[in-house]
């Protein structure tokens, strides 16, 4: 989803898209050896490492996967880059947080993941900036795109269908758009400022909030849509209760504002209009 948008932007580049799967270069970053031959063949400046095991109820009931893909297989990624002195940058997630501070975090407060799938991502943190000189940490949060399966285009197929929608409205975030975190990542690889970065689009809401403007904004009228507290939908997951981050580091690094999370979904929704209008 972020990578389809993220090659785009850097088109004045030579890049390299990779996946496990699909009509990229393979590649399983779990496996150590094949890791190593590809940044040693292709020596790259930077490594955009964007893969991970995102399902945070599949990492919950999977752990073994969730540490292998991205713990082990970030280590991997870091590892090869270091030997071959290029710069790596990871995404990670606002998971990293235990959602208790009621205020939003900047890159200066100490995590504290309270799921698997937090942990393993703070681990490929803590990997990355170990092992490689030339690193970039950008956290993220509750990541949406045109292209691949997101929540407010889960929302607007399901209200679509005439499905009752309930939804979660005591967490709070910041809804980000693929396209805007891709421009942002790509003028933080300009500059020689390694170390962690917050990047949301700015303001926040809760899942409900963010549920009903996207049906606004496509037009569905009269959809059935509840409130419902994170009791009355149990998961195997902890999540955090407020999770929005604070773009500090941004700001000292001379970059621009994210916009607001609410213009942002407006050209979403014209987006994700036209991909399936062509499917």
């Amino acid at each position: 989803m972020l990578g389809r948008d993220l090659v785009p932007v850097l088109s004045e580049d030579e890049v390299l898209p990779v996946d496990i799967t699909g009509d990229c270069l393979p590649l399983d970053i779990t496996d150590l050896a094949a890791v190593q031959d590809c940044i040693r063949r292709y020596k790259p400046d930077i490594v955009l490492h964007l893969a991970a095991y995102t399902n945070v109820d599949g990492c919950q009931t999977d752990p073994e996967t969730a540490w292998r893909v991205n713990a082990a297989g970030t280590w991997n990624l870091a590892a090869a880059c270091a030997e071959q002195d290029c710069g790596l940058l990871y995404i990670s997630t606002d998971f990293v947080f235990d959602g208790v501070k009621g205020s939003p975090y900047d890159e200066f407060d100490t995590p504290n993941p309270i799921s698997i799938y937090g942990r393993t991502k703070f681990s490929g943190e803590c990997y990355a900036r170990s092992l490689v000189r030339k690193s970039y940490v950008v956290r993220t949060a509750w990541l949406y795109g045109a292209r691949g399966k997101s929540f407010p285009g889960t929302m607007i197929r399901m209200a679509g269908e005439g499905k009752p929608l309930r939804v979660v409205a005591d967490q709070i975030g910041s809804p980000t758009y693929t396209v805007d975190l891709a421009e942002t990542v790509s003028r933080i690889i300009r500059k020689p400022l390694y170390g962690a970065y917050h990047v949301t689009n700015s303001g926040e809401c809760s899942w409900f909030d963010f549920a009903a403007a996207a049906l606004e904004d496509y037009g569905i009228a009269g959809a059935q849509i509840s409130r419902i507290t994170s009791d009355e939908w149990p998961t195997p997951t902890k999540r955090p209760a407020y999770s929005v981050l604070e773009h500090r580091a941004l700001k000292l690094g001379g970059f621009p504002e994210m916009r607001p999370w609410r213009e942002a979904l407006g050209d979403f929704v014209k987006s994700y209009r036209q991909v399936n209008e062509q499917a």
